[in-house]
């Protein structure tokens, strides 16, 4: 689609950075500045431009891009609507939010796209926060705290005169108002406002409007924010752009509420009663071009769809803006008008679940296991490296799983240990796929810490247990016992721990109470000669057993653990429910390419236990050069590897900067020669 772009100045330039990758056309350029206009236009082909009736008048270009000073905004927007033309404004909207009003009614009766600035709650960090704020485990968001430090503008922009026009409320606070209000709707009021005329004395350059200003904002939704904006405070600050939630059960950090990507510690999460912990996006760092507002109208108005949603949320974010200085100038307080459609994403006051002392039994994952949310990219960059979707015969296409889950035994380094609190840290930091296991004993725990207030809901989860080999006769006793450790009603995936059978020892519950000793007697049974005590059952007999474990609806999917291919291919020969998962030891000495090759072929999903285990892995000279290349540890190189392959890494640490790191390194991306070198490490010798 041609666009024009009225304004040429600092931020029309990062506008037309993204011009070349763009469906977008400029065809033409205007500003006040011919200079400016003509070097602008110049380097894409366009049209320069002084006056902006006559590029009207000349140009066919359907979209206008308003780039000017921020004062200026509502006059270009008005001259362009009613010259037919779509509209995407930089923020503000306008100053007065009776104007805005008018332009959102404007574009409406003529049936024009009019989007504004800012775009942040589209971008992959913002997603990514809106998802775990989403997810339940917060409790109801009460209170939160925003900051918007525009800065000292004359030490640091080159042309600072229209910011100090309209103060820091227009310019920085419109970030996270306009996140806030695509989160939990409409402000209600404005509980008290102050504004403080403070600026450096030897500034010539003053602030027409307050420098800095506090205000408490009620949403209707629920919360109340506290939101500190200013010219004054330095944007090298340490609160610069931020933003804090808090719930019953948890808090929620987003370092940069305007941020256009996702760093690693961009989110953190404090989960009930335990220290933040960083929350990373789990895919490779993304960042939002300023031109993707324009593109996503410019879609809009292809499809036959003009849409004003973002004109409407920004005029309400002016009218909030009006209202915090009525309040400023008056007695501290104001109601905020206006507001009406602006629908929230997040149930501020719904959010969190109601527990009782007896455990709830709670549905399967249905998130993890079909389509994301609708509008929600985040969650569908975490699987875009996943193998393609599949249909095998007699079953539905191939589950859907986060890239990196957690596993949760208890077996560590040659003794059992206690995982509850990095588990906890897990979740945390944003696991969605918890591994488990009866053998690992800690089910129950498990249940307990999900159960606890600061648990993501349980459609957000996936869930995965295995029957031990000694249980191979009594699945269905198995299953039940597990199911009422965890506290819920059906896994999201019930393997096999190993294709062998072994001599049944009664309920294998609570392992983690009792002593070694006694846990390795009941799970290892030996006979006379200390070998396995086998038990009298086939793989195909045991199978069977558990399909009737997906008809009685106490599993979603089924699954097999440690397992050749030759024993799969029986699996699949005979079973009814085939396979959805295969769980196998793989990293670059044991990449098991064949067995996970045929699993894809077939829909069935691989994940690799043990991927940071294997003796020597972690000091490869070859990981330790594609860690250096990056900027990683050999450990991020190893889990990616998994994911760049479409496997899916369970990795498990006490540590919580190894529980976060481990995560976060489905964000890399590894190239062909990295790739390359990864595969000379291959050993088919390789054994434990």
């Amino acid at each position: 689609m041609k666009c024009a772009f009225v304004g040429a100045g600092a931020v029309a330039r990062k506008y037309a950075a993204a011009l070349d990758a763009s469906p977008l056309e400029l065809t033409a350029v205007c500003d006040l500045d011919a200079e400016r206009a003509e070097t602008l236009a110049a380097a894409h082909g366009a049209t320069p431009y002084t006056d902006l009736s006559e590029l009207l008048a000349a140009e066919s270009a359907p979209l206008v891009v308003n780039l000017t000073s921020h004062a200026a905004h509502a006059d270009v927007t008005e001259t362009c609507l009613r010259a037919n033309r779509n509209v995407f404004s930089e923020k503000p909207l306008a100053l007065d939010a009776d104007r805005a009003a008018d332009l959102v009614a404007t574009a409406e009766r003529r049936d024009l796209a009019l989007g504004c600035a800012p775009i942040n709650h589209r971008c992959d960090a913002q997603r990514h926060a809106r998802r775990l704020l989403g997810d339940g485990r917060f409790g109801p968001i009460r209170l939160g705290y925003a900051h918007a430090h525009v800065g000292r503008v004359t030490e640091w922009h080159d042309a600072p005169a229209s910011f100090l026009r309209v103060g820091p409320l227009y310019d920085g606070a419109v970030y996270p108002l306009s996140l806030l209000v695509s989160w939990f709707g409409p402000v209600a009021d404005v509980r008290s406002a102050d504004a403080l005329d403070v600026w450096p004395e030897r500034e010539d350059r003053t602030p027409t409007r307050p420098a800095h200003v506090e205000t408490t904002l009620a949403f209707e939704t629920g919360p109340t924010i506290r939101l500190t904006a200013s010219l004054y405070a330095p944007h090298r600050s340490r609160e610069f752009n931020s933003l804090e939630l808090h719930g019953d059960d948890g808090s929620l950090y987003l370092a940069d509420a305007g941020a256009l990507a996702a760093e690693r510690d961009t989110v953190s999460v404090g989960g009930a009663g335990r220290p933040y912990v960083a929350a990373p996006h789990p895919s490779p760092r993304r960042e939002r071009p300023y031109l993707a507002g324009p593109e996503r109208l410019a879609a809009a108005i292809d499809r036959g769809t003009p849409s004003t949603g973002g004109a409407r949320r920004a005029a309400h974010v002016v009218a909030v803006c009006n209202a915090i200085e009525r309040a400023a100038d008056g007695d501290g307080t104001a109601s905020v008008p206006g507001g009406e459609g602006l629908s929230p994403a997040i149930d501020a006051a719904e959010s969190g679940r109601v527990t009782s002392s007896a455990r709830p039994v709670r549905p399967p994952a249905r998130a993890a296991g079909t389509t994301p949310p609708p509008d929600d990219d985040a969650q569908a960059d975490a699987t875009r490296r996943s193998p393609p979707e599949r249909t095998a015969a007699g079953r539905d296409a191939a589950v859907r799983l986060p890239p990196v889950g957690f596993g949760c035994s208890r077996y560590r380094d040659g003794e059992y240990v206690d995982r509850i609190d990095s588990i906890a840290t897990a979740v945390d930091a944003g696991y969605r796929l918890l591994d488990s296991a009866e053998l690992y004993g800690n089910e129950s725990r498990i249940g307990d810490l999900l159960d606890a207030p600061g648990a993501p809901d349980r459609e957000g989860l996936f869930l995965l247990s295995k029957v031990w080999n000694t249980n191979h006769e009594h699945v269905a006793e198995a299953c039940e016992g597990t199911l009422a450790e965890l506290g819920v009603d059906a896994l999201d995936s019930y393997l096999l721990h190993w294709p062998d059978a072994w001599a049944y020892q009664g309920p294998l519950s609570e392992l983690a109470s009792l002593p070694p000793a006694e846990q390795e007697a009941l799970t290892f049974p030996t006979d006379d000669d200390g070998d396995p005590a086998r038990a009298d059952t086939s793989l195909v007999e045991t199978w069977r057993r558990l399909e009737t474990l997906h008809d009685r609806g106490l599993t979603r999917t089924l699954g097999v653990c440690n397992v050749s291919l030759a024993q799969l291919e029986t699996i699949l020969e005979h079973a009814r429910v085939p396979p959805a998962i295969v769980q196998i030891e793989s990293h670059p000495y044991q990449p098991r390419t064949e067995l996970v090759r045929a699993c894809h072929a077939r829909g069935i999903r691989v994940l690799a236990h043990s991927p940071l285990s294997a003796p020597g892995l972690l000091d490869e000279p070859v990981l330790a050069d594609i860690a250096a290349d990056h900027g990683v540890s050999p450990a991020a190189v190893a889990v990616a590897y998994h994911v760049d392959r479409g496997t899916v890494p369970i990795p498990a640490s006490n540590d919580p900067d190894h529980v976060v790191a481990n995560l976060a390194a489905a964000r890399l991306r590894l190239t062909d020669a990295d790739r390359d070198r990864l595969a000379t490490l291959e050993d088919p010798e390789f054994e434990r």
